[in-house]
């Protein structure tokens, strides 16, 4: 009963992100707003660690999962693939260049206040 629960809350969240996502016709996808939502809940402590901590190490468990849906995807995209590869490597080199560098200014710029 207690995996029941627990996987209600998790479904719970996500439904109420997926309707405010809906609802309020907002461009954020309901899976991201159910996270943000699960997020607040959590630092707020409405819902505690415990009542969802079994089905999330499960979930995380089997995270690979979850992957073989976009892995599939990719697969069947591979003649799109093929004939745009270099464009898709740039993209992916330039926007981790992009993203290491703003990490570490962040994370130069949060150090220092806390000195």
């Amino acid at each position: 009963m207690k995996l029941f629960r627990e996987a209600l809350i998790i479904l719970g969240i996500y439904l109420l992100g997926e309707l405010l996502s809906e609802s309020l016709h907002l461009p954020i996808p309901g899976n991201i707003l159910g996270m943000v939502i699960l997020f607040i809940l959590l630092c707020t402590k409405v819902v505690k660690v415990d009542n969802i901590s079994t089905v999330t190490i499960f979930l995380l468990d089997h995270l690979s999962f979850f992957f073989i849906p976009a892995g599939v995807g990719l697969m069947t995209s591979i003649g799109i693939i093929k004939s745009t590869w270099w464009q898709l490597l740039i993209v992916c080199l330039s926007t981790t260049v992009i993203i290491i560098g703003v990490t570490g200014i962040i994370v130069q710029t949060i150090s220092n206040k806390a000195k």
